[in-house]
């Protein structure tokens, strides 16, 4: 596992590096035309960024577990051309300690699976000037995980996931699985398993399920998992990952980059069964995401109509962002930060993560803007 796992941050290394040398002779933020109605690939309009190689400093970052895997290849590859940048970045901290980080002044910028509410937006103002921006960094998907033993398949429609997590529905052998699956599961407890932190992965799981199974799910969305009784709560996405694992007739949920050998369900949607892709969640985002500003300019935050989606869609999309100030009370700072940053933004950037996160790439028309955004702090 470690010598895979070496060889792979290699692999990182050096093809980010031939990548980034082609684009370094880029201006410092271009882009291409966007092609109407295209899921968004890699390479579909391209946004490049040049980096500073003479750059020297540490970035100090932390928060969502569903950005890891992308951090640790973006760092990677971004110090394969800028070697003296220090990019710590704590994902142990979940999104809800990456943003408490950020208020305090801890953190150049949150790592966050969503973005400041209105309370945090008004303390960062103390902290930023003007406030905090909002610039999504990764598009993925939310899981929905298990262990059955002898199951490899499954199937479940919203209002059976809804059930299932709101304790309604407590064995394999529930008609309503049944249904979903076309045949009967073993019998067996089921035990659901959640976040007990702050988590921005559990907001995009309860904003899908607010929004779409009111009937059977009567809470807010939030970063809280709001269910109590017959729970395993365990800190993070790796907590969830490694419990679901260990125990027979569990179901969690997490970021899909970091479920591991783990099997996820498939979402029915409309009649369909949808499994997690990277070109479904582009989907998604091209069909459903809405603006939702939080009045700094510059921000970036992104919502979803759960209308939109449709049979080509994945039905629980992640959106995870850079959380960071528009004045640094630090310039030097400011050039370390937005300088990585603009880098995650870029195409190449966006590509880095895909190959080695499993996750799907941001649309074009939200680099462009991000780097906007970025141009702007100081």
């Amino acid at each position: 596992m470690k010598i895979s796992r070496i060889a792979q941050v290699g692999a990182v290394v050096a093809v980010a590096a031939l990548a980034l040398a082609g684009c370094a002779s880029n201006s410092d933020t271009s882009s291409g035309g966007s092609t109407s109605g295209s899921t968004p690939t890699p390479t579909d309009a391209a946004v490049t960024f040049k980096v500073d190689p003479s750059l020297t400093g540490t970035i100090t970052a932390g928060g969502s577990s569903a950005q890891a895997n992308a951090q640790a290849a973006w760092t990677a590859a971004y110090n394969a051309q800028v070697a003296g940048v220090t990019i710590n970045y704590d994902k142990s901290q979940g999104s809800g300690g990456g943003v408490t980080n950020f208020l305090s002044g801890a953190y150049d910028f949150a790592g966050s699976d969503a973005p400041l509410n209105a309370d945090q937006t008004t303390q960062s103002a103390a902290l930023c000037t003007e406030g905090g921006v909002n610039i999504p960094v990764y598009l993925d998907g939310v899981a929905i995980i298990f262990n059955i033993p002898g199951v490899t398949s499954l199937k479940l429609s919203g209002p059976t996931i809804a059930k299932i997590f709101n304790l309604q529905i407590t064995d394999w052998s529930d008609p309503a699985i049944t249904e979903d699956n076309g045949t009967a599961l073993p019998a067996g407890a089921i035990t659901t398993v959640a976040r007990s932190d702050g988590s921005g992965t559990t907001q995009n799981f309860t904003n899908y399920l607010a929004a779409t199974q009111s009937a059977d799910w009567p809470y807010p969305a939030g970063k809280d998992w709001p269910v109590q009784g017959n729970v395993s709560k365990q800190k993070g996405g790796s907590g969830v990952v490694q419990t679901v694992q260990a125990g027979a007739g569990t179901i969690g949920y997490a970021d899909h980059s970091a479920i591991g050998t783990l099997n996820a369900a498939e979402i029915i949607q409309d009649g369909t069964a949808i499994a997690f892709s990277p070109e479904a969640v582009s989907a998604t985002f091209e069909a459903a995401a809405v603006p939702a500003p939080n009045g700094v300019t510059g921000d970036l935050s992104q919502s979803f109509d759960y209308s939109k989606l449709t049979p080509d869609t994945y039905p629980i999309p992640l959106v995870s962002y850079a959380v960071l100030c528009t004045t640094f009370k630090d310039a030097a700072q400011a050039k370390l930060a937005t300088n990585y940053l603009g880098f995650v933004t870029s195409t190449i950037g966006q590509e880095v993560a895909v190959k080695n996160a499993g996750s799907a790439a941001l649309p074009s028309s939200i680099l462009e803007q991000a780097q906007e955004t970025l141009a702007s702090i100081k």
